[in-house]
This record gives C-alpha cells, structure tokens and sequence, in this order.
C-alpha cells in the first residue's frame, strides 16, 4: 500500500517537474527568435496542427490587426519613398524620360510592391516586404540615356522572365539555404549598421530633430513598448514643423495615367541594362531579402517568392516597372518585434505596406512631393530606432555560436563596410565571403582533423 502510495507520489511529483520544465522550454522559445513552430506555420503558410493532428484555427486579418503592425509597414514605405526612389527620379531625367513616363513608372513599381506584398503576405502569414530594384535603379542612372526608352522596356521585360525562370527552378533559394545561420545574421546586422549609425550623425545637422526622436521612443519603449515608434514618428513630425524643416507641397494630386510601351529588343540593350540588372537584383535584393526573413525565423517558400516578384515585374514591365524583388532593410522593419511581439501576426505589417503602397502608387508621382518634403535627418532617425531591434538581433544571432564568430565577423565587416565590386553590392559579398571563411575555419578544418585522428593499434 505504501509502495504503490510512494510511486503515485513520485509520479506526480516527475509530471509536475516536467510541466514546469515544459512550460519554461516554451516561455523561453517564445522569447527568442521566432521558429516555423512559433509561427505557427509549417514553413509554407499552413497553420501548425495541434496535438490532435487537427490544424490549428487561425484567427482571420481583422483579428490580427494591431496599430504597431500597421504603423510598421507605413514606416517602411516612409523609408522607401524618402530614399531609394529619388534614385529611381534620377535615373528618368536621365534617361530623358518625360513627365508621363516618369508618372507610368513610378506607378507601376509602387503597383508591383504593393501587390506583391499583400498576396504574398497573406498567402504565407508571413511578413513579405517587396520593393523595387534599388541597385538596378542606380545602374540606370548611367545606362539608360544610352538606350531608346522601348529598348530599355524590352530589357525591363526580359529581366523579369529571367528572374522568374530562376526562381521557380529552386536553385536559388537552395544556395541560399546552404549558407550558415551565423553568417546570415550577421549580413542582417550589416546591412542595418549604417541605418543605426544614421540615427545618432544626423545629431550633428538636426539635433532638435533627431535627439527627441530617440528620447521619444526610449520613454516610449518604457511604457508604451508597442507603439514606441508611433511616440518617435509623431515627436519628430512635430519638432521637424516648429524648427521649420517640414516642406510639404501638394498643390496639386490627380491620379497616375499608366504609359503602355511597346518592347524592342536590341543586343546591345540586353548587355548593357538586363545583363546586370537581373545580377544586382538576385544578389543585392533577393539574396539578402532572403536572408532577412529566415533570420527573423520563419521558413520562406522561396519558389513562391522569387517567382511571383519576377513575374510581376514582367507584366508591369511595359508600363516602365524595371524589377519587383523581395526587400531587405526595409522588410526588418515588419519582420522584427517592433511590428507585434507575436511573429505570428506580423504579416499583418507585411499587408499594411502594400495597402499604402497602393493608395501612394495610385497618384503616381504627385504623393511623392511629400515624402520628398520630410527632412532627411527625421527619416533616418526614424529607420534608426525601427531597426533597433532587428539589428540587435541580427548581432546576437551571429555569435551564438563560438565557432562561427569569426566567419560572421567577417560577414558583417564586409557587408557593413559598403563596398561594391563588380558592380554588385556588399551585402552579396558579405555572404561570399562568410561562407568561404565558414569553410576554412570549421568544415575543413574539421576534416583534416578527421583525417589526422591516430587509428586504433591492431593485433
């Protein structure tokens, strides 16, 4: 009697120290980076099924909604439209485009994001940011006059074949995958180290600016965590209008007119613009959009993803949209925890930044004015404390573990140092050679080690 009273005893006992043991395994894998499971996905969109094997119920886009997850996708299009489009402006005066075309082609990029991202948002539950070719856009900045415009389309229109045939082979996110988990993070944090560095330069030409953006968001994130941003973006607004470096003119809105062009084709056009455009936009765009959403935890379907950019940008090619591509600093704004502390719902930022840039796409280039009116040292300071988070996790994930740190040292050196070589940016090469440091330091040397391990005496 007592014995079976002592096994009930310990019984009890060994399921309370395993629920407790169980429930802080979960609490503590719900605070670290977020896994397919933490997603609540299988890695393909599909909700997670529970222990009934039944797929768990997913609460619809009206229920997830959050302001944080809405306020993180306005910020991301803040950020490209302040920034990489200006380059986009300076390639069509340029390339001596007139005010229509320039029109058609902002447009059609903004139309292109915006739909990627809430189709591919939705499809995936994942916080999908797409974007149009920041890379490709410079390279036309010295191309483009050397080509007719239709020429130019032709090139736009093979670019997006191209990018589509490669990602629906797969091979490009199979190289991707190969690529060290330390070494991704550590291109994450790269990337966004000089977004960081901007929120505190831009005190020496807008201290009244950007000191209390950053005031504001550190009491913000104090006692108002999820709407930290919201507190710094609407401080600096303010403090922007009474120092008088908010210029906004819209003296004039009307919608967007799409410029149908037809295609022409010439060897020389498909050299000189398609050649490095689909090069600049699979390794400085899709490359580190990739690797973005895979440090950030979730499991991207990259099919799915490289496909359907390439082929929008195919379709929207003769209206002037030079390449559609997944995103990668401004996809860290919607993909970290200043979006919503649950990455299950943050898609909801992914939706919300296609959704504005539709409403800004659809006016072509009139909206732009505003954008173009904030002042520069209130966008990077805003970028600056959005990607805080996302920074500091990309810096933990690259030293995890200690026998990766150098490689990943390595990778965040060259990726935050800038360079370009060979006409592609740092953030690719930041890669190369972490892998390539990756395989030195460990792989081989493990082998080699292997093969050098004395063999047992034999009779």
């Amino acid at each position: 009697m007592s014995s079976d009273t002592s096994n009930t005893s310990n019984t009890s006992t060994t399921d309370s120290t395993t629920t407790s043991t169980s429930t802080t395994s979960n609490t503590s894998t719900s605070t670290s980076t977020p896994t397919a499971e933490s997603t609540g996905t299988t890695g393909s969109g599909s909700p997670a099924p529970t222990e009934s094997g039944q797929p768990a119920a997913r609460r619809g886009l009206m229920g997830d909604l959050s302001l944080s997850a809405v306020l993180a996708g306005f910020v991301a299009v803040v950020v490209s439209y302040s920034g990489p489009l200006v380059i986009v402006l300076a390639a069509a005066t340029a390339g001596h485009l007139n005010q229509a075309q320039t029109g058609s082609w902002v447009w059609a990029i903004s139309i292109g994001s915006g739909l990627t991202c809430i189709g591919l948002s939705l499809r995936t539950k994942m916080p999908v940011i797409t974007a149009w070719s920041t890379p490709g856009a410079a390279l036309l900045v010295t191309s483009l006059g050397a080509y007719s415009y239709p020429e130019a389309i032709g090139a736009f229109l093979v670019t997006g074949v191209v990018i589509t045939l490669v990602g629906l082979t797969g091979v490009f996110g199979w190289l991707i995958r190969q690529v060290p988990t330390a070494v991704v993070s550590a291109m994450l944090a790269g990337i966004l180290f000089s977004f960081g560095t901007g929120l505190f330069t831009s005190l020496k030409t807008a201290p009244w600016i950007a000191g209390p953006v950053l005031l504001a968001y550190l009491l913000g994130k104090r006692w108002l965590p999820r709407y930290a941003v919201l507190i710094a973006l609407a401080t600096g607004v303010v403090c922007s209008a009474v120092t008088s470096r908010l210029h906004v003119d819209l003296h004039s809105i009307e919608l967007a007119r799409p410029v149908l062009t037809t295609p022409e084709f010439s060897v020389a056009s498909l050299i000189g613009i398609a050649v490095p455009m689909i090069l600049a936009t699979l390794a400085s765009q899709n490359a580190p959009g990739m690797a973005v959403l895979t440090a950030s935890g979730y499991r991207p379907k990259d099919r799915l993803l490289i496909g359907s950019t390439g082929l929008v940008s195919t379709l929207l090619a003769p209206f002037g949209s030079h390449a559609i591509n997944l995103a990668a600093i401004t996809a860290a704004i919607c993909t970290g925890p200043e979006s919503h502390r649950d990455p299950k719902r943050r898609y909801v930022a992914g939706v919300a930044c296609g959704a504005f840039y539709l409403l800004i796409g659809a006016f072509g280039t009139t909206l732009v004015v505003f954008f173009a009116g904030l002042p520069k040292e209130l966008v990077a300071a805003i970028a600056g404390v959005a990607l805080l988070g996302a920074l500091a996790g990309g810096l933990t994930g690259a030293v995890t573990e200690e026998k990766d740190r150098e490689a990943a040292l390595i990778t965040f050196l060259t990726t935050a140092s800038g360079v370009t070589l060979l006409g592609v940016g740092s953030a690719f090469w930041g890669l190369v050679f972490g892998v390539v440091s990756h395989l030195v330091l460990t792989r081989w040397r493990t082998t080699r080690a292997g093969a050098k391990a004395p063999q047992p005496a034999t009779k």
